[in-house]
C-alpha cells in the first residue's frame, strides 16, 4: 500500500502499538506526542491520513485539525478520543474531521476505518481522473470547479471545507433527487456513522449560510420535509 501515515498520540504505549499494526497494511508512520511537534511534522512531510487524539498537551486535537484544514493540501483526517461526549465528536467532525474512533477500539476496526478512508482517497482520485481539466458544474449564479474545487457564486469565492465541497458537489450532481441523511452519510462520508445522521444538519446548514442569499429560505439546498434533501431542479445542471 505504501502510505505514509502521522499519528498524534501522546500515549506513547498506544501510538507504538498503533505503529506496529499499520505496518501489517503496508503503512509506514511517524508519531507525535503533543499538538505543537504534529503541526511541524505536518508542515514538513507529505501524510496520507492523520490519526489524531484529542486530549494532547500543547495544543488539543481540535485546535490541530482545524491548523491543518487551513492548509491547502487535503488528507483524511481520523480523530481519536476516549470522551463519551457525543458534543466532542461531533465538533471534530464539524471542524474538519473525516472519522473519529473510540478508546478503547480494537485494532482490526483501527485497520478498517484506515484502509475506508484509503479507499474513499483512491475514489475521488479516480473520479477526478475522468473529469475534463477545468469541468464546471453550473447551477444558477453558481459555479463548482471539479478539479480545482472551488466554487464560485458569481465571483465571488467560497471558503468551504473538503467535506462541505463533496457534500455539495453530490447535491450538485443529482438535482431533484431525494436523498435521506443516512444516505449523504454513506455516500459522502464513506458509510453510515449511526446516530450521527444530525452531523448532516449541522454541515447542511453550514454550507446554506454559505451558498444561499437567504440561508432560512434556501433556493439551492431545500429541505423535503419528513424525507431529507435535495438540490433544486431549476438550479442544477
Amino acid at each position: 500500500m505504501n502510505k505514509h501515515i502521522l499519528i498524534v498520540e501522546d500515549n506513547a504505549d498506544l501510538a507504538s502499538l498503533i505503529a506496529l499494526h499499520v505496518q501489517d497494511i503496508g503503512c509506514s508512520s511517524d508519531i507525535a506526542d503533543n499538538g505543537g511537534k504534529a503541526m511541524r511534522l505536518y508542515e514538513k512531510n507529505d501524510y496520507d491520513l492523520v490519526l489524531l487524539d484529542i486530549m494532547l498537551p500543547v495544543m488539543d486535537g481540535i485546535e490541530v485539525c482545524k491548523k491543518m484544514r487551513e492548509g491547502g493540501l487535503y488528507v483524511p483526517i481520523m480523530m481519536l478520543t476516549s470522551k463519551t461526549s457525543e458534543i466532542d465528536r461531533v465538533v471534530g467532525l464539524e471542524v474538519g474531521a473525516d472519522d473519529y474512533i473510540s478508546k478503547p477500539f480494537s485494532i482490526p476496526e483501527l485497520l478498517a476505518r484506515i484502509k475506508a478512508q484509503f479507499r474513499s482517497v483512491e475514489a475521488l482520485l479516480k473520479s477526478q481522473e475522468n473529469i475534463k481539466q477545468g469541468h464546471v458544474i453550473q447551477a444558477g449564479d453558481m459555479s463548482i470547479d471539479l478539479h480545482k474545487r472551488q466554487v464560485f457564486i458569481a465571483d465571488k469565492e467560497l471558503n468551504l471545507t473538503a467535506k462541505e465541497f463533496d457534500l455539495l458537489v453530490y447535491f450538485a450532481k443529482h438535482p431533484g433527487q431525494v436523498f435521506t441523511r443516512t444516505q449523504l452519510l454513506d455516500q459522502v462520508w464513506g458509510y453510515q456513522f449511526e446516530g450521527y445522521d444530525h452531523t448532516v444538519n449541522t454541515h447542511i446548514n453550514r454550507l446554506r449560510i454559505k451558498v444561499e442569499k437567504d440561508a432560512a429560505n434556501p433556493e439551492y439546498i431545500l429541505t423535503v420535509w419528513g424525507v431529507g434533501y435535495k438540490f433544486s431542479e431549476q438550479k442544477g445542471k
